[in-house]
């Protein structure tokens, strides 16, 4: 079965000098799985953020010329939980026999040996969430930016090296050829620099039992409570509901957010993304949504039933990492996952992924920048 990795990526003394962090996703499925800091005149490995990046640089991270070998896909099971790895180094992966590191692998740790700064958090409560999305397309040439659609987040991500994904049971097949995904991150604004992470991956949808397709994903909105920015309650009546595109924000060109330095914008319930599956978004979702509005107190009544009982539901994490996965433990799997109602193995696949951590020097005034609307 397929494994996925999402690592956090620490540069390890003996690796490299200074200690920095990263993440992305890892897997064989993915685009510049191989990629090196040698590969590129600058340091492109997926673990590198993206910031002020031109569209070719940034969109799936400037590897679509190193695609994933024919047949490499991952798999989404429809309505249960897809896993992935976050680590600090492609060697504190599964795949640590093709890093240039070896296998620095530290049970369920993200970062082995490195504190929490180095996967942009200063702590649990610091977390902003990480997510999948996907493009019903098998040509990559053809896929643009509003193509992708978020189906799955998990807001306590980037935490633990094993990292669940609850995939909505409706999600139909993938045309001939598999479908196209992505796992984007932006981090804690208290815990780096300005900093996006996208990497691009093959993916299939297996145990599919619906063929109604997604909704046009719209634009997200925040609208949850920001008490930061003098907003202590959430307006439900100015969020985007249904399919959202994920955030393209702060790079050169392409942007489709536009939010200052110190008010970037997370998948979490400010910006309407519940944790786990997104079940809402599907054409037969809502019956109808009414525009959104700063001053509206008007919400849409989801139509479709959000899946029951074959939805698996996101487990509580627990507030620190763990060291070490239990013993009794398969390879590559969370012990901490789920409860054992829910331990099947044939529901579970893993992927790998990778990012950056660049601390920021000086302090700036915390701005948001209107452009947004809210």
């Amino acid at each position: 079965m397929l494994s996925f990795a999402i690592y956090a990526v620490l540069l390890l003394p003996g690796i490299v000098g200074r200690v920095r962090g990263h993440a992305s996703i890892w897997h064989p499925s993915m685009y510049g799985f191989n990629v090196t800091d040698k590969t590129f005149p600058y340091d492109n490995r997926p673990v590198a953020p993206l910031m002020n990046y031109t569209f070719d640089q940034w969109w799936f991270h400037g590897h679509l010329d190193y695609p994933p070998n024919p047949g490499d896909f991952f798999e989404l099971p429809a309505g249960q939980i897809a896993t992935a790895e976050i680590t600090c180094h492609k060697g504190a992966t599964t795949w640590f026999n093709s890093s240039e590191g070896g296998d620095i692998r530290q049970g369920d740790s993200p970062c082995p040996n490195s504190p929490t700064s180095a996967y942009h958090t200063t702590g649990f409560d610091d977390l902003k969430g990480c997510a999948l999305a996907i493009a019903y397309e098998s040509d990559v040439t053809k896929i643009q930016p509003q193509d992708f659609t978020v189906f799955s987040v998990n807001q306590t991500c980037v935490w633990t090296r094993f990292t669940d994904f609850a995939v909505p049971a409706r999600m139909p097949p993938c045309p001939e050829g598999g479908c196209h995904c992505a796992w984007f991150w932006i981090h804690s604004a208290d815990s780096g620099g300005e900093q996006n992470y996208m990497t691009g991956f093959k993916c299939n949808v297996t145990g599919s039992t619906s063929t109604v397709p997604l909704a046009k994903p719209q634009l997200p909105r925040r609208c949850g409570a920001d008490p930061d920015f003098g907003k202590p309650e959430a307006v439900p009546g100015n969020c985007t509901y249904g399919a959202k595109q994920p955030f393209y924000w702060f790079q050169a060109e392409r942007n489709n957010m536009f939010e200052g330095t110190y008010a970037p914008p997370f998948y979490t319930d400010l910006y309407n993304f519940k944790d786990g599956a997104q079940n809402d978004i599907f054409v037969d979702s809502y019956a109808e949504i009414p525009p959104p509005s700063p001053n509206s107190t008007v919400v849409p009544v989801l139509q479709q039933p959000q899946a029951t009982g074959s939805s698996v539901p996101l487990p509580a994490p627990t507030s620190g990492p763990t060291d070490q996965v239990p013993f009794g433990t398969p390879p590559g799997r969370c012990s901490a996952c789920y409860d054992s109602k829910r331990r099947s193995a044939s529901n579970l696949q893993r992927r790998s992924l990778s990012a950056r951590w660049l601390g920021r020097s000086g302090t700036k005034q915390r701005t948001f920048s209107l452009w947004h609307p809210f």
